[in-house]
């Protein structure tokens, strides 16, 4: 990479915390740490973090409040750590604005896995601080909606609609496909990079945020994703 990715680890366990340190620095990543959701809400406002890695289960701030909180101002990606069991967490976590998600236990090696998958798109700096300069190559343009790629910018009725990062890439690689049917499984390899980790599930909580979101400037806009059932998903040009 052009730089040293930097890292937040969140999480109220210690050894937790050493673990995930130890394999994310073999990989020259630069980590801090906090140990409860005010210090992590803190930190991740104060730093441009590339990514956050977010223990749900925290003392004080819980991991879901301090996600909404982030949101609020920054779309820094954001990986859960949850226990299992907790699926409902999870599900409450994508709503709040998470990215994806790791299962304790867990393998560090499938969290380096995670992290560099999303590290191989744009990090959240790049989104916030790309300039929004015009090409007539990166727009792509539907009659609801509006898909500026060079300024990482989505438009619908007129109306900027903010998502996060891989809700703008999911949207973004349906939208260079038009009426093209994916699956689940092709989305999931394709736009978070799993060719053997992940949850189907992710895609569809990232699909239902992305209409939500869409929905609140332009019904239009959010009816073109189309669930095709049995299969997948796709962006339906109105004829």
């Amino acid at each position: 990479m052009e730089k040293e990715a930097k890292i937040l680890i969140v999480d109220d366990e210690e050894r937790i915390r050493r673990l995930l340190k130890m394999y994310l620095e073999r990989e020259n990543f630069v980590i801090d740490e906090a140990e409860h959701g005010e210090q992590a809400l803190e930190m991740a406002l104060a730093s441009d973090y590339d990514t956050i890695l977010l223990d749900l289960m925290l003392p004080g701030i819980d991991g879901i409040e301090v996600c909404q909180r982030i949101r609020e101002h920054k779309a820094t990606p954001i990986i859960m750590l949850t226990a299992k069991g907790e699926e409902t967490n999870r599900v409450h976590g994508f709503e709040a604005g998470a990215d994806d998600y790791v299962v304790k236990p867990f393998s560090p090696r499938e969290v380096v896995f995670r992290v560099k998958a999303i590290l191989r798109r744009a990090s959240a700096t790049a989104f916030l601080k790309t300039d929004p300069v015009v090409t007539s190559h990166s727009v792509i343009v539907f009659p609801d909606l509006t898909i500026d790629h060079d300024a990482h910018k989505v438009t619908a009725n007129g109306q900027e609609v903010n998502l996060t990062p891989k809700e703008y890439e999911l949207l973004h690689y349906l939208a260079l496909s038009p009426d093209k049917v994916f699956t689940r499984e092709e989305l999931l390899k394709d736009v978070w990079h799993y060719d053997f980790f992940g949850d189907l599930r992710t895609v569809d909580t990232h699909i239902k945020r992305l209409r939500e979101k869409l929905n609140k400037v332009s019904p239009q806009a959010a009816n073109m994703i189309a669930t095709v059932w049995g299969v997948g998903y796709k962006l339906e040009v109105p004829k």
